[in-house]
């Protein structure tokens, strides 16, 4: 019996695993998930590498970010006018979460490729606003706010969701080394504390707008369905997490809802437990 549910268990998370790596790994083009590496940008035991490797809550905060840089007018015009997003939004979101995979914690050769070309695509996509204003990619102004927001966000959601929550020290340093990655990606004016990061996020809210395209782009991100109809309740949960997690201001741009005060309790935990699930089912693998 007791070898039975040993195997049964197995099996289950064997499952789970599988699940999660088809969802972000592009198996059709023969992607594999990003191996951890004792020779990456940060050392096992850093802050970076506790909160980004998480998947729950990057799932949460991933959405939360994405939402947040799409109310800059230059981010979204970046995405409209030089991506597929409407017909490949699940690709977009993979292409993110395997660079923050590779630059946390993959082989260092491997994160510096990945910066590299991310830099190299950046310096091809510009353009004008509907005003007419002019944009670039590589602006280090506009990679800064992708960076801030992205910083926020994922920690934000670690907070809220990962099984131990940071002291103000460990915020810090987990700001301080993220901004490594910002650095590289020619950003500039990096906050590096949570102070600092928090009065960054405010000071670009008069430069937010929220229109149209930013609610289409919004609606394409918050209705992607997973390949798998068991997961879409999972999904919907983690989705309502995001929108949960954003600022009240940023919300209210979108024209989002939180989550009904009797229902908070039910996303949250409905969420942590999501989050225990897939921690016990990758700590054994």
């Amino acid at each position: 019996m007791n070898h039975d549910l040993s195997s049964i268990r197995d099996q289950t998370k064997i499952g789970i695993v599988r699940q999660v790596q088809t969802l972000f790994n592009d198996q059709a083009r023969g992607e594999e998930p990003v191996k951890r590496s004792d020779h990456a940008l940060f050392l096992p035991d850093s802050m970076i590498w506790r909160v980004h490797g998480d998947v729950v809550s990057m799932m949460v905060g991933g959405v939360s970010a994405l939402l947040l840089q799409m109310l800059h007018p230059a981010v979204l015009a970046g995405v409209w006018d030089h991506s597929n997003f409407r017909t490949d939004m699940l690709g977009r979101l993979r292409r993110t979460v395997r660079f923050i995979a590779a630059t946390t914690y993959g082989e260092r050769t491997e994160a510096e490729a990945a910066i590299t070309r991310v830099r190299a695509v950046h310096a091809h996509i510009g353009g004008a606003l509907p005003d007419g204003t002019r944009y670039r990619a590589d602006d280090p102004a506009l990679l800064a706010w992708v960076h801030v927001s992205e910083a926020w966000s994922f920690l934000a959601a670690w907070q809220q969701y990962g099984d131990r929550r940071l002291t103000r020290a460990q915020e810090d340093l987990y700001y301080a080394e993220f901004a490594n990655i910002g650095a590289a990606l020619g950003a500039d004016s990096l906050p590096r504390n949570r102070a600092g990061t928090h009065h960054a996020l405010r000071a670009m809210q008069p430069a937010l707008v929220a229109n149209g395209r930013t609610r289409e782009v919004a609606r394409l991100v918050l209705d992607q369905a997973p390949n798998s109809p068991l997961a879409i309740p999972l999904q919907r949960i983690a989705v309502q997490a995001a929108v949960d997690l954003l600022p009240d201001w940023a919300r209210r741009m979108h024209g989002l809802s939180a989550s009904p005060i009797l229902m908070k309790p039910v996303i949250r935990s409905g969420t942590r437990q999501m989050a225990k699930t897939l921690r016990w089912a990758f700590n054994s693998n």
